[in-house]
């Protein structure tokens, strides 16, 4: 008799572990349901912000791409012999070339600075299952 009692509360001690275990791990699956929702959440937010950031670039480099377009027709206008022409043209071409290779450059560093601040959230995510 003795020794099936002592079985059954070897069992119910045994039956409250494992019970214990499994709402431990549910517990755990919740947290890191919950941190990959946050860590989405914030990712998102970072390329809301670099994109809205890079939007921004992209028109203030417009108006300026279209300034200089409205500067170089009225020296055109203004010019009074084909070299003066070809000199202006000349001039335009050289501005617009290297401001549009500068703008490449900084819109690549952009995108790649919104791709890293991204990634940040699920870097930091990662490490804590590590």
């Amino acid at each position: 008799m003795q020794e099936t009692k002592r079985m059954a509360d070897e069992a119910r001690r045994t039956g409250h572990q494992v019970q214990e275990q499994v709402q431990k791990v549910g517990q755990d699956y919740q947290q890191a349901v919950e941190d990959g929702f946050e860590a989405a959440t914030r990712s998102l937010s970072e390329m809301n912000r670099g994109f809205q950031a890079i939007a921004a670039e992209v028109t203030d480099f417009s108006k300026k791409r279209f300034e200089d377009v409205a500067q170089a027709w009225e020296q055109l206008v203004r010019a009074r012999t084909f070299s003066d022409f070809v000199d202006v043209q000349s001039k335009y071409a050289q501005k617009a070339y290297d401001a549009y290779t500068s703008e490449i450059a900084k819109l690549g560093d952009m995108y790649l600075g919104t791709a890293r601040d991204a990634a940040k959230s699920f870097e930091q995510m990662s490490k804590r299952f590590s």
